[in-house]
């Protein structure tokens, strides 16, 4: 259906009006701010890290410049597949019915991101807090394993619910449960009916905001009633109008990604309030004996442990502590100070563990906790006092992980990426390790892009900010491929910092016998994968540039058709016009026109370039031959 252009206007202008007066909210604010413009320069650049460093900072994904350009348009039009991708992850909005999605649809340079926006739709994709909201929701029917602690009971029907998510979500909840932490039952008056409850309890777990509502008009005039009655006593005053208030679409996905946010920074105030305020830290040897009584302030049911890293250094000795002058005048030799005939043995600071009170029901997000707390292990039963899950990351790390179950927040600092990623994988929480992923990929690649490097020659001027090696055998191990694909092109990039180190050459030999039977015929994963991206760097592809095809057609030229001489090689004609360096020959042009103005083109092994491009030409080749030079030093076919 074609929309004429004054429907369109008329549409537009509708529109304007329920934004002005409240109804509707902009989704593309305007936003003149240098945060923005420089978030925006990244998108049309390609630069993912610095999109990654501006979306941890806070800068609104959705707004647009003084051009009307959104992020996410001009990534999509300058065609950047994997800024679109990560806008898209972070939750840029590309809906149809709107002007600024058709605009973003019909600006994309090519088919894959126009297929890319058009899986993301709000009708085909899921916000950003989808996860947590509906593993809330799904605690309400969840009845294995048992994470209820409270029974709220109306005149025919009883709520099984739990104390921490109503006094994040409801103030009055809060104030009850803090005068009473061990109240176990609540009974509602019998004029409100369980319908009403219903609706409440869902709008309270971050789910749908509709109500039960009957056939019958005093029913509905009952259950309506009720609704608005608990709204105002639990002092959750959006909620009977999000129920009556339908609405349309855009302003559905605009209500429910407010109270979602909303009931989000709910759930992040209080564990930051109670989780993170109360945790312990104590010395590792004594973690085990800490008692914490099942009944406490903050409905913790389970205490999870970290400790910190063994430290190697060790304490001065107080042999060297103790020698003292206490004296302005000449010693004449004698010691002076509080010393020992026997030297004082060195000693180790002890050890520290941090132990964090949980709540079961969010660490069921992780399907290592769900198969624990549904088991028969220890874990799993009752005790008077809380019991203590050891985890094997550090408390940082641990944190990290708590703060994501709790509020699906995952910013953390490129230094702990990797440690995040292992815990996530050990704990099976997929979306969290693949954020490492995202954030690794992104923040660690030094001073270049991703998409589209600011080093194509290879200089070693920028320091690392990632160990490469590291990442790519977390990406193994952790079978991330994202990060295998990234540390490939990380190498690449900086071939000539890492084709003589032996450390590389026992990361390929990792990488060859990662191919369990390995035959002869079988290539190494992580050469193939450098080879590749290093033809993208030096744009030499073959099939891509046509020299092969051009190649052939010499090899099939009849002589005869040519002027001038009787008999020419196909690569004599190929090069006849080449007014820079000849690569077969390795002839150079005069040394005084390659010098003039003290500017010196030179390849990786020294000699002189006619300049940049058969600099890249020949530094291909040479990068080429040094891994192949590799692989026979460590006998291996690829």
């Amino acid at each position: 259906m074609v929309i004429k252009k004054y429907e369109l206007e008329a549409a537009l202008h509708a529109e304007k009006q329920q934004i002005n007066s409240g109804h509707l909210k902009d989704d593309n604010p305007l936003d003149t701010s240098d945060e923005f413009r420089i978030f925006c320069e990244a998108c049309r650049r390609g630069d993912l890290k610095v999109c990654q460093e501006q979306i941890s900072a806070g800068v609104n994904i959705n707004a647009r410049d003084k051009y009307d350009y959104t992020p996410l348009i001009l990534a999509s039009l300058c065609g950047h597949y994997e800024v679109c991708q990560h806008l898209l992850e972070s939750g840029a909005l590309c809906e149809r019915d709107t002007f600024q999605g058709e605009r973003c649809l019909y600006n994309a340079l090519n088919d894959r991101i126009r297929n890319l926006l058009l899986q993301y739709d709000y009708s085909k994709s899921t916000d950003p807090l989808q996860p947590l909201a509906a593993h809330t929701t799904s605690l309400l029917s969840r009845e294995e394993p048992a994470t209820t602690d409270i029974t709220v009971a109306t005149y025919d029907r009883d709520f099984a619910l739990h104390k921490f998510i109503l006094a994040a979500r409801s103030p009055y909840f809060a104030e009850k449960l803090a005068l009473q932490p061990d109240t176990t039952s609540w009974k509602l008056p019998p004029k409100i009916p369980s319908q009403s409850f219903n609706s409440v309890v869902r709008y309270l777990y971050l789910g749908e905001a509709s109500a039960d509502l009957s056939d019958d008009e005093e029913e509905q005039k009952a259950i309506l009633a009720g609704i608005d009655k608990l709204g105002k006593q639990l002092e959750v005053p959006t909620l009977f109008e999000s129920i009556i208030d339908a609405g349309d679409r855009r302003a559905a996905r605009q209500r429910r990604t407010e109270e979602m946010a909303r009931g989000r920074d709910q759930f992040a105030t209080w564990f930051r309030a109670n989780v993170l305020r109360y945790k312990v830290h104590t010395n590792t040897e004594k973690a085990d004996q800490v008692k914490w009584d099942k009944n406490n302030a903050i409905f913790a049911d389970v205490l999870l442990r970290a400790d910190e890293p063994e430290e190697d250094t060790e304490d001065a000795p107080q042999q060297e502590q103790n020698k003292l002058r206490n004296t302005d005048g000449p010693l004449h030799g004698i010691p002076v100070g509080n010393f020992s005939s026997e030297p004082v043995a060195a000693t180790t600071r002890p050890r520290k563990s941090v132990l964090f009170p949980a709540h079961r029901a969010m660490l069921l997000r992780s399907e290592f906790f769900a198969a624990m707390f549904s088991s028969s292990f220890r874990e799993a039963q009752d005790s008077p006092h809380l019991h203590i899950v050891p985890i094997d990351c550090s408390p940082q790390v641990l944190e990290i992980v708590l703060t994501y179950l709790y509020t699906e927040k995952a910013d953390f600092p490129l230094e702990v990426a990797v440690d995040v990623l292992f815990a996530a994988d050990l704990l099976f929480i997929e979306k969290l390790k693949q954020r490492a992923a995202v954030i690794i990929s992104t923040l660690g690649n030094g001073g270049a892009s991703v998409v589209e490097s600011e080093n194509p020659r290879g200089e070693t001027d920028v320091e690392d900010a990632v160990d490469i090696y590291d990442v790519i055998r977390a990406g193994w191990d952790t079978r991330v491929h994202r990060l295998e694909e990234f540390g490939a092109r990380y190498i690449a990039y900086r071939l000539e910092r890492f084709i003589d180190d032996p450390d590389f050459a026992e990361l390929v030999k990792e990488s060859a016998s990662r191919i369990q039977g390995r035959q002869e015929t079988d290539t190494v994963e992580l050469i193939d994968d450098i080879r590749y991206y290093l033809s993208d760097r030096f744009r030499l592809r073959m099939e891509d540039s046509g020299i092969e095809q051009m190649t052939e057609e010499m090899e099939n030229l009849d002589p005869g058709t040519l002027p001038g001489k009787d008999v020419f090689e196909p690569s004599e004609v190929m090069f006849a016009e080449d007014e820079g360096i000849d690569v077969r020959s390795g002839t150079t042009p005069p040394q005084d026109l390659l010098e003039h103005d003290n500017l010196v083109i030179r390849t990786l092994d020294g000699e002189i370039a006619g300049d940049e491009f058969a600099q890249d030409a020949i530094n291909y080749q040479i990068l080429l031959g040094k891994i192949d030079t590799l692989l026979d030093n460590l006998t291996l076919d690829a």
